[in-house]
């Protein structure tokens, strides 16, 4: 109550809306004598009806309680809101205490593994995250829970095998212990380690509560600084403008003063070259073309008859024909030549137009008749 959030030793855990809340934790030594008033608040989810509860804690020492003698346990089988549920956690002390024996046997701790660090489980074979419980008592570890110190056991937990514990099977029935991350505490073997704190060099001084500074303070005008800001770099770029304006349009030497520094020959060399680029350039832009070679009609080479090309259908109008032949062929003539031997042979001319130019040609000649 009047705190944002709630003590640091105080945890909370619900698994799903519809669950047990469960508040859990170990308060410190520092938090004794200070009563916790925890206030809960809680709404219906269909009715939204709220409703408030205060919760005190009274912390008490241990001192008049001493346990000096504590272990920790690592059950890998339950969670700690399970860990917490009395008939489970009376079940566990009960079996620590048939293995430890001692006249009094309390719960000092309990931790879910994931505040050690753990890793979440896998949602597969009902895995459960682990949980830690520390338990003490005020007389010594039994030979049974000495023998995880055994160096055959510290051996086999090395190599990640399970030691053996002769009394493991008293809790195997219901609690899964790992007996490779058990530890033990003797307090009565610990030497406090508490130093005075001595003030010297790096520590400095209480110096008491923080004071702010009074609604007096004088107002500072700011327009100065705003204009040196703005000025001082303004006028920089202004003059490396200047400079390179300079440069770049003062300083040209001109194309007359590039041709008086050239030799004549260099500069007639040049001339005639573009002269000579510009009257080709006009002439690729009035260039006639001529059908190309694989359009023309096909003679056949036995009977001299006209065969139409195989895939006229297939050009394209786009394509520029490299040479022109005439559809009406006025000038074909047949000239039959009579051998020695009474036979005859038949030449067929043809005229065609190569670029306007016209031409006689042999095409082909017949066979026998």
């Amino acid at each position: 109550m009047g705190y944002p959030d709630r003590p640091g030793w105080l945890r909370y855990i619900q698994r799903t809306p519809y669950s047990d809340g469960v508040l859990y934790g170990s308060p410190t030594a520092e938090n004794v004598g200070k009563p916790t008033i925890i206030e809960i608040t809680a709404y219906n989810r269909r009715t939204f009806e709220t409703a408030r509860h205060n919760l005190i804690i009274n912390i008490m020492s241990a001192e008049d309680f001493p346990l000096p003698y504590q272990a920790e346990f690592f059950i890998k089988n339950m969670n700690v809101e399970e860990m917490l549920a009395s008939e489970v956690l009376g079940d566990f002390l009960g079996a620590v205490k048939n293995v430890w024996q001692p006249e009094r046997l309390n719960a000092i701790n309990i931790t879910s593994a994931l505040d050690r660090g753990g890793r979440v489980p896998l949602p597969i074979n009902d895995m459960k995250e682990g949980v830690y419980v520390m338990v003490g008592a005020d007389v010594p570890f039994s030979s049974c829970l000495r023998e995880v110190e055994n160096p055959q056991n510290q051996l086999r937990c090395s190599q990640e095998m399970e030691p053996v514990i002769t009394c493991d099977k008293k809790f195997r029935t219901q609690f899964y212990i790992d007996w490779c991350k058990i530890s033990l505490v003797d307090k009565t073997k610990q030497v406090s380690t508490y130093q005075e704190v001595i003030r010297g060099e790096g520590i400095l001084p209480d110096g008491g509560e923080y004071k702010p500074p009074s609604d007096s303070l004088k107002s500072r005008d700011y327009y100065t600084d705003f204009l040196i800001t703005l000025a001082v770099p303004s006028a920089v770029a202004l003059v490396l403008f200047l400079i390179l304006a300079y440069i770049m349009c003062c300083r040209r030497e001109g194309v007359e003063k590039r041709n008086m520094q050239t030799p004549d020959i260099q500069l007639v060399h040049h001339s005639a070259i573009q002269k000579s680029t510009k009257e080709l350039r006009d002439m690729s832009k009035n260039r006639e073309i001529a059908w190309p070679l694989s359009t023309l009609p096909v003679f056949h080479p036995v009977t001299g008859e006209l065969i139409r090309p195989l895939h006229a259908d297939s050009y394209e109008s786009t394509n520029m024909p490299l040479m022109q032949t005439q559809q009406n062929l006025p000038h074909q003539t047949q000239i039959p030549q009579q051998q020695t031997t009474g036979d005859f042979r038949l030449t067929t001319f043809q005229r065609f137009e190569v670029n306007g130019i016209p031409e006689e040609r042999k095409l082909t000649e017949a066979m026998n008749l």
